[in-house]
């Protein structure tokens, strides 16, 4: 999972660089949105936080 993260943070950082500056604010944002979602995942896998509900 964390794999295809890493390949789509890649190709946003990509996309960021050769973006007018309204595509790069679409970009960066969505490259914050992967960003978090790998550190939750890594955070999960290595027992930081828990996925499981707090009831």
């Amino acid at each position: 999972m964390t794999y295809d993260l890493d390949r789509t943070i890649l190709e946003l950082e990509a996309e960021a660089r050769n973006a007018d500056p309204a595509e790069r604010r679409q970009i960066e944002a969505e490259l914050g949105l992967a960003r978090a979602e790998r550190e939750t995942i890594l955070a999960e896998q290595n027992g930081r936080i828990s996925a499981e509900p707090p009831f």
